[in-house]
């Protein structure tokens, strides 16, 4: 599906999808030392489900996601 039709806030965005269409978003993820760029699991998990295992704050995680793609 083309960039112009994902929401990249969307709850239920697989990080596989994020980081395909967007792979500046997985800056944040690599400065934090997370797996999920490369994991077998991104294309089931969602940024939700990242926070939740991180113990981030979602908001704020996703704030850092948009600043990195720009």
């Amino acid at each position: 599906m083309p960039r112009a039709y994902i929401d990249i806030d969307d709850p239920d965005l697989p990080l596989a999808d994020l980081f395909r269409d967007w792979p500046e978003a997985m800056r944040p993820f690599l400065e934090r030392r997370m797996l999920c760029p490369g994991c077998p699991i991104a294309p089931f998990h969602t940024v939700i489900d990242a926070v939740e295992e991180y113990d981030l704050d979602e908001d704020a995680f996703r704030l850092e996601i948009r600043s990195a793609v720009g």
